[in-house]
C-alpha cells in the first residue's frame, strides 16, 4: 500500500488568511508585461541613488560578507543614538521599517487585538497584524490628511493596543506640524502605543518632526535609510523608543537579519550630511517638475513633504485606474492610493530627468485613452 506524503497542518489563523501581498512589485509586472520598464516611479525609491561614501563603503565591506553582520547593530547605533540626540538603549536597527513593523506587531499583538488606523493608510502595517490576528478599526481621513483626533477617539473606543499614523503620510504625501503631533502624542490612551512613521520626515518642511523625550512609553518613531538616504534594496530602519520597549525587541528580532556590508554603507550614509542636504534640494526641484508636468496635463499635484507627489486625476478611482494602467502599459511603472476618495489620484516617485520625461510623455496619452 503506497503512502501518500502529507503537508504541514496551518494554523487557524493562516488557513484564513488570503495568499497575497501587500505590494505587486515591478518586477513581476515586468515579467507579466513580458519587457522592462522605462521609468521606475512607483514604488518611492531614491533613483537618484546612495552617497558616494555610503557606496564605498558598501564595495569595501564586500570581502568581509563571509562573516554574518554585527547581531547588535553597536556601531550603527551608536551613531544613530548620537545623531538623535538619544542614548543606543533607545535605538533598535532592523530590515527597514517594514522588518521592524513586524518584529513590534509580534511584540504586542494576540488575536483579537484592536490596532487603529486610517483607512488607505500604509497596507503593510495591515498586513502584519492581519498575519497575527488582530482585528483592524480604521477611520476616515480629513481631506488629504490624517486624522489624528479621529485616530485617538477610535483608540479608546476599541481598546487599541496599537495606533499607526505617518506623518509625512503615505500615499498623500500630506504631512502635520510638529506641534498637532505632541498634541496627539499627549492624548495617547493608557495602554497605547503609538506608531509613528517618519520614512519621509528628511524631506518635510522645517517644523514638522516633533521633539519626544526619549523615555516616553506612549511613542515609537521609525525612521529609514531607504528614502532620503537612497538605500531601499540594502533593508536598513531603525525605532526610536523607551529602553523597556527597545529591549523587548530582542526577544523577536532576527539577530542576525541585518547585512553587514549594508550595517556599514548605513553609518557611511548617516555621517554624509552634504549629500543628504544636495538630496533634500534635488527631490525638492524634482516634485517641483512632476508638479509642473501635472498641471500642462490640467491635473493637480497635491502639495508633498516626501519623495513622491500624488497626482489628482479630476474623476473617480475607476478612471484613475484607467489612467494608471494608460501610463504602465506606456513603460512607466506608478502606483495610485487603494481607498476611495483618494484613489482618484495617482502616485508619481521623483527621479531622475529621463524617467521624467518618460512620465511627461505618457500622462497626455494616457488621460485621453481613459477618457475615450
Amino acid at each position: 500500500m503506497t503512502r501518500h506524503p502529507v503537508g504541514p497542518r496551518y494554523s487557524r489563523l493562516v488557513e484564513r488568511l488570503p495568499a497575497s501581498v501587500p505590494f505587486v512589485g515591478p518586477e513581476t509586472q515586468e515579467r507579466a508585461r513580458g519587457e522592462g520598464f522605462f521609468a521606475r516611479l512607483g514604488a518611492n525609491e531614491n533613483g537618484f541613488g546612495m552617497s558616494p561614501l555610503a557606496l564605498d563603503a558598501m564595495q569595501a565591506a564586500d570581502a568581509g560578507q563571509w562573516m554574518y553582520g554585527d547581531p547588535e547593530s553597536h556601531d550603527l547605533r551608536a551613531a544613530i543614538a548620537q545623531r538623535m540626540g538619544v542614548t543606543p538603549s533607545h535605538v533598535v536597527v532592523g530590515e527597514g521599517i517594514d522588518g521592524l513593523l513586524g518584529y513590534l506587531v509580534r511584540l504586542v499583538v494576540e488575536q483579537g487585538d484592536g490596532i487603529v488606523t486610517s483607512d488607505g493608510a500604509y497596507p503593510t502595517f495591515n498586513y502584519h497584524v492581519a498575519g497575527y490576528g488582530g482585528v483592524l478599526h480604521t477611520v476616515p481621513y480629513l481631506g488629504d490628511h490624517e486624522d489624528p483626533a479621529a485616530l485617538i477617539a477610535k483608540a479608546r473606543e476599541v481598546g487599541a493596543k496599537l495606533i499607526y499614523f505617518a506623518n509625512p503620510d503615505n500615499p498623500m504625501g500630506s504631512w502635520h506640524s510638529a506641534d498637532v503631533i505632541a498634541r496627539m502624542i499627549e492624548q495617547v490612551p493608557d495602554g497605547t502605543l503609538l506608531v509613528l512613521d517618519e520614512a519621509y520626515v528628511e524631506f518635510a518642511p522645517k517644523g514638522t518632526a516633533p521633539k519626544i523625550a526619549p523615555d516616553d512609553p506612549r511613542v515609537i518613531r521609525m525612521r529609514t535609510f531607504s528614502k532620503a538616504y537612497g538605500m531601499a534594496g540594502a533593508r536598513v530602519g531603525y525605532a526610536i523608543g523607551a529602553p523597556d520597549l527597545i529591549s523587548a525587541f530582542n526577544k523577536v528580532r532576527n539577530h542576525f537579519g541585518m547585512n553587514r556590508a549594508a550595517q556599514q554603507a548605513a553609518l557611511a550614509a548617516l555621517a554624509d550630511r552634504a549629500h543628504l542636504a544636495q538630496m533634500r534640494e534635488t527631490v525638492a526641484a524634482a516634485r517641483d517638475r512632476l508638479a509642473r508636468i501635472a498641471l500642462d496635463a490640467g491635473l493637480r499635484a497635491l502639495p508633498s513633504a516626501t519623495n513622491f507627489v500624488t497626482i489628482d486625476c479630476g474623476g473617480d478611482g475607476d478612471f484613475a485606474r484607467r489612467v494608471l494602467a494608460g501610463i504602465v502599459a506606456r513603460g512607466v511603472f506608478i502606483r495610485m492610493p487603494f481607498v476611495a476618495p483618494h484613489d482618484r489620484c495617482i502616485r508619481v516617485s521623483v527621479g531622475p530627468d529621463a524617467e521624467l520625461d518618460a512620465f511627461a510623455r505618457a500622462l497626455p496619452d494616457a488621460l485621453a485613452e481613459a477618457r475615450a
